[in-house]
């Protein structure tokens, strides 16, 4: 696309939430450029100083841990990064259907500048709050998948098995990451509530579980679960605060009128059986359960490979003093410690990353053969429905050792918790227990 965007274009850009990595704009304006379209703008931290200019967007080690994918690691900037990483790993794994890689649009630094001036008071309330890169040449184009969807965080669909999880460490294999962290969370006050959601239910393929998982969404959303109505949230979070929601029940059932034939107080019943025979009829999350499923070792066995790329003493085995367990790691070579990071890292953008489902109704007469249907028999509609795969950034190799700390952070936390309510149980239990003299 030969177009530049000029600081006067962001007249026709509309603020429409962001995320630790990525900025995203939705178009308002009559082009048909960019009409459906959103600008996906790359941050660096507020008081950081984390510019690319010109050099490789990968750093040395991760030259080396990427350096079969072609172009990738000498792509100068972040969009560049980004978009030949959806091309050449996540498209070929999730199906190019579901992955808009989207094209690079050039911009000039003075339409960046004004971005930044437009959405200054929105960012500076962000929890996340960070600057855009006024000096990047480029921006990601794709598509607008919220003018009429609903999107779901699905999280790790699975319970890890790897060998190299420490005996301490042993209820991962029992209770899910996604719960442990709802303790650590509510510990932190960052939520008020623990969700009931469980992901283990909507990867299971029974479409009762997915049901279930679908309505404990709804009864807390937080940040995994958000519906757009023509591009407009209308319920869920927007990148700020986990609890917070843009309608309560009666207004969002309300809001559904044009959407749901159904009478008051019953739209938000069938929207709810509608995502679910949506998500149940596509099939994606198996295939998204699959590349979760590449990582075989956890970041317990993950981290072991990561020290030995950068040519790092363990710290695990210093600290934990078990570098016995852990020497089958560091003793295999180079090419598959850099396979295990790779798929560790691959397999943590699927647990991270959103799944948008778009409904639109379908007419007498209306056809559009590129949309599949679903027919909710609840009201006696049947919708046309796309389900897409967004915000499948690529994961900092830097951050590794990140990783593994918030993974011990939040087993300890849970184990924790789980021990003083217990002891809060016992407690409670010997003062009821009648006492015989």
């Amino acid at each position: 696309m030969a177009l530049v965007l000029q600081a006067k274009d962001t007249l026709e850009w509309a603020y429409r939430g962001e995320g630790f990595v990525n900025l995203v704009l939705a178009y308002c304006g009559k082009s048909p450029d960019f009409v459906g379209k959103v600008l996906r703008m790359r941050k660096v931290p507020k008081y950081g100083s984390e510019y690319e200019n010109g050099h490789s967007a990968l750093t040395m080690h991760e030259c080396l841990l990427w350096g079969e994918l072609e172009g990738l690691v000498s792509a100068p900037t972040g969009e560049i990064a980004e978009q030949l990483y959806l091309q050449q790993v996540m498209c070929p794994l999730l199906g190019s259907k579901h992955v808009d890689a989207g094209i690079r649009v050039l911009v000039t630094r003075e339409f960046l500048e004004a971005v930044e001036n437009k959405v200054i008071l929105l960012l500076l309330i962000m929890a996340n709050a960070a600057r855009v890169n006024p000096l990047r040449d480029s921006v990601l184009l794709v598509a607008n998948h919220s003018i009429f969807p609903h999107g779901i965080k699905p999280k790790c669909g699975f319970l890890p098995i790897s060998k190299f999880i420490a005996p301490e460490n042993v209820v991962k294999r029992s209770i899910t990451r996604f719960k442990m962290h709802q303790s650590l969370k509510l510990n932190q006050g960052k939520i008020s509530q623990i969700s009931k959601y469980d992901p283990l239910d909507v990867f299971s393929g029974s479409k009762d579980r997915v049901q279930n998982a679908m309505k404990s969404l709804f009864l807390t959303p937080q940040n995994n679960f958000q519906v757009f109505l023509n591009g407009s949230l209308i319920f869920g979070g927007l990148g700020g605060g986990a609890d917070t929601t843009c309608m309560v029940d009666q207004e969002f059932d309300y809001s559904l009128k044009h959407v749901i034939r159904a009478e008051d107080g019953m739209r938000t019943k069938y929207f709810l059986e509608l995502v679910t025979e949506s998500v149940f009829k596509s099939g994606l999350l198996s295939l998204l359960l699959e590349v979760q499923k590449l990582d075989i070792f956890d970041i317990e066995g993950a981290i072991h490979s990561y020290y030995d790329i950068v040519s790092q003493p363990c710290m695990i085995c210093r600290q934990k003093g078990v570098k016995e367990r852990y020497a089958s790691l560091h003793s295999i070579p180079r090419d598959q410690s850099l396979k295990l990071v790779r798929v560790y890292l691959i397999s943590a953008t699927a647990k991270d990353l959103s799944m948008m489902i778009s409904f639109k109704s379908r007419e007498n007469g209306d056809l559009e053969s590129s949309c599949s249907t679903v027919y909710l028999e609840s009201t006696d509609q049947i919708f046309y429905y796309k389900a897409s795969f967004i915000d499948m950034d690529m994961k900092p190799l830097k951050k590794m050792e990140r990783h593994y700390k918030l993974d011990q952070q939040i087993v300890s936390c849970y184990v924790q918790m789980k021990r003083a309510a217990k002891e809060v149980e016992d407690r409670e239990s010997i003062k009821e227990t009648p006492q015989i003299n």
